[in-house]
């Protein structure tokens, strides 16, 4: 049906009418101005002028519903797509906090539980303090011996503040002083080790070795390279399912500048993923046929993890051929020198055991995780490490990028797979036996961080577990031993106690337990210096080697006691035996340095082809290997956070606590449990470093 044409004529005429009446209605008002308001009145007569009026209206009030429908059925649409966003929200959290992925994680329920716990507790504390509060108890608090009468809430309120005055303060001001004492305790041995590293550096004390080897090897009368010069040296290194850098690795240790039949390089490979192990092997045979001695050692029966690869690899009967062997984890890349580096600073010193070299951190600066770790293992090497050395001839080895005289390692009993410390283990029992040990800061060894939280914490539940693993087993062998009182006492009470038991123990103890409950508990406390000045006097010498790392102070001092939860469960595993502290899990590496770092390992290897045929060959095969990792790397698994539930619940714990701080205006303690908590509640999203497949 077509709808009728405009009629333009009626418009028309309409138009003219209107103009003509207005025309008059001017020409009348300004000859009779009393008569203006009876034309105006007959102008907008009801039956003129009202009723399109009342149709305008009308239809107003039609569309106003209409669009408080729509807006109604909007609302209604979010509020259902809200409340099932929220709900899948919910079961992703759960699913994702709930299913643990190692025995590490099930282990660690009982200290959740017990944070749990003490979430409830705080917030039904906080209930009552706001109650309180808002009833300005706080200026003028009820008394069970006054005279007035007392209502239920103000009976139970008081009741509660004598119990706290009288039975809760007291011993949490005594856990309070005791934690207090072994925090000033952990901080004077770090002022100590600090002025000890700056007098090495005033005095410029440094080892010295009594031979130096020349950029050309020296010859005999009759012009041959004298080897003789060159010790035999063994190159071990281990890996499991090290798909990303096992290249840069194997490659970084086939161009050491060492004659070629005064080394042999194991690469000792432990994986269990059948594609690995052959790119492992295509990578060592084409190092084969450039002239380098590598071999190839797969075992059948994985026992031990790393500690059991290296004793296997020692067994073999032509290692008695050999006097030092060099250990790389699969990340480490040394420099085609470190041999030359090394090697002389046994020369003369036959009761040398261990020469350690300093890491190198290729990724230091690719997110804030990785800036945070370097800043501590800065300090670990320039400070710890070094100032041990210069002293007192001991510190532990750091697993890797060291040398070895294999004497000592079977004097001392070898590698053993008591522990996931086996680099801790074999130091110990060297240095009961006599044996010294040197730290070269000069000489460094790039290497990776990890750059997930899922992969740092992984690591460091193993490393601070396994030293009280060790530390049962070899108490009684430390008592026994025919070292001096001094040595006894250093490893004893600083080596072990102090720097790895003492230290995760207040910190967690000191900032996530007693800080939180003196806010509840007034009556017991924690000084403003303990819980700002020193830690931040702490920081700062922490920082002092990494200086470029000094606007991260904040973030640093935030971040460590965030880690004291891990630490202090590592730590508790290891103490008591638990399941968790037997678990070794590899570190997970990106290979960072790889695109950049296999060029300049191809071209430093040129001279190693013999002929042409064999340089095709071995490209062919090296194209072929990366075209496999870059496909294996398309096909993995979409990234994703996890949550980390003891880090959120104590978020949730130092917030509450924050709040009841707000309400007494305790200033530092407010802003300190408040960052505090911001930075758990980050780290217990996994909003720190990368995400993980």
């Amino acid at each position: 049906m077509s709808s009728r044409p405009p009629n333009y004529e009626f418009q028309e005429w309409w138009n003219k009418q209107r103009d003509r009446d207005q025309d008059l209605l001017l020409l009348d008002k300004s000859d009779d101005p009393s008569s203006t308001a009876f034309l105006s009145v007959e102008i907008r007569s009801p039956i003129a002028a009202d009723r399109p009026v009342e149709k305008h209206r009308a239809r107003s009030a039609r569309q106003l519903s209409w669009v408080c429908l729509l807006k109604f059925q909007q609302i209604a649409a979010s509020l259902a797509s809200l409340s099932s966003g929220f709900v899948s929200l919910l079961r992703t959290a759960n699913r994702r906090i709930a299913s643990p992925d190692s025995p590490a994680d099930s282990a660690s329920s009982r200290l959740y539980r017990v944070i749990k716990g003490f979430l409830i507790v705080v917030l039904l504390l906080l209930c009552f303090e706001l109650v309180a509060y808002f009833k300005g108890w706080h200026f003028s608090p009820p008394t069970l011996g006054s005279a007035q009468m007392l209502g239920l809430v103000e009976l139970v309120y008081a009741s509660w503040l004598q119990i706290r005055a009288n039975y809760l303060a007291p011993p949490l001001q005594t856990l309070t002083n005791v934690c207090i004492v072994l925090f000033l305790i952990q901080s004077v041995d770090r002022v100590v080790l600090m002025l000890g590293c700056f007098w090495i550096k005033f005095r410029r004390i440094k080892p010295k070795a009594v031979m130096e080897y020349k950029d050309t090897p020296s010859v005999d009368e009759e012009g041959n390279e004298n080897v003789e010069d060159y010790p035999m040296v063994l190159v071990q290194i281990p890996m499991c399912n090290e798909r990303e850098v096992y290249q840069q690795s194997i490659a970084a240790v086939c161009i050491q500048d060492w004659p070629r039949g005064r080394m042999l390089v194991q690469v000792l490979d432990d994986s269990d993923d059948t594609d690995v192990q052959l790119l492992i092997k295509a990578e060592v045979q084409k190092w084969q046929q450039r002239g380098v001695r590598i071999l190839y050692r797969h075992r059948l029966l994985r026992t031990g993890y790393k500690a059991g690869n290296l004793k296997s690899a020692m067994s073999c009967d032509y290692v008695k051929d050999y006097e030092f062997v060099v250990i790389f984890d699969a990340d480490f890349q040394p420099g085609p020198d470190f041999l030359k580096k090394t090697i002389p600073y046994f020369k003369g010193n036959d009761d040398l055991a261990l020469v350690q070299t300093r890491w190198s951190f290729v990724n230091k600066d690719e997110n804030l995780l990785t800036r945070l770790q370097n800043i501590n293992l800065s300090f670990h090497f320039e400070v710890e490490q070094q100032v041990n050395g210069v002293f007192i001839n001991f510190f532990g080895f750091n697993g890797t990028a060291g040398v070895w005289r294999i004497k000592a390692l079977e004097e001392c009993g070898g590698w053993l797979e008591r522990t996931t410390v086996e680099d801790m283990d074999i130091a110990v029992r060297a240095h009961l036996c006599g044996w010294k040990f040197i730290y070269l800061d000069d000489v460094k060894c790039l290497c990776e961080l990890p750059e997930s939280y899922e992969a740092y914490k992984k690591q460091q539940h193993r490393w601070h577990s396994g030293p009280m693993q060790l530390f049962r087993l070899c108490f009684v062998d430390i008592l026994r031993s025919k070292v001096g009182v001094s040595k006894k006492a250093n490893l004893i009470f600083l080596f072990f106690l102090l720097r790895k038991l003492i230290l995760p123990f207040y910190s967690f103890t000191l900032f996530c337990i007693i800080l939180p409950l003196t806010m509840f508990l007034p009556e017991a406390e924690l000084p403003a210096w303990v819980v700002c000045y020193v830690p931040g006097i702490m920081s700062i010498l922490n920082i002092l080697p990494a200086p470029r790392s000094f606007p991260f102070i904040v973030p640093y001092l935030l971040f460590e006691n965030t880690m004291s939860v891990t630490k202090f469960n590592a730590m508790i595993s290891g103490l008591f035996r638990l399941g968790s502290s037997y678990e070794w899990i590899v570190t997970k590496k990106l290979g960072r340095s790889s695109e950049t770092d296999l060029v300049a390992f191809e071209r430093e290897s040129a001279p190693l082809m013999e002929t042409t045929s064999l340089h095709r060959s071995s490209s062919e095969s090296g194209l072929e290997e990366l075209s496999k990792i870059e496909i294996s790397k398309k096909v993995g698994k979409l990234k994703r956070n996890r949550l980390y539930r003891k880090e959120l619940t104590l978020a949730f714990i130092l917030l509450t606590a924050s709040v009841r701080s707000l309400l007494s205006a305790q200033g530092i303690h407010f802003y300190f449990l408040l960052f505090q908590g911001i930075t758990f509640l980050v780290v217990g999203l996994d909003l720190i470093g990368e995400q993980v497949s």
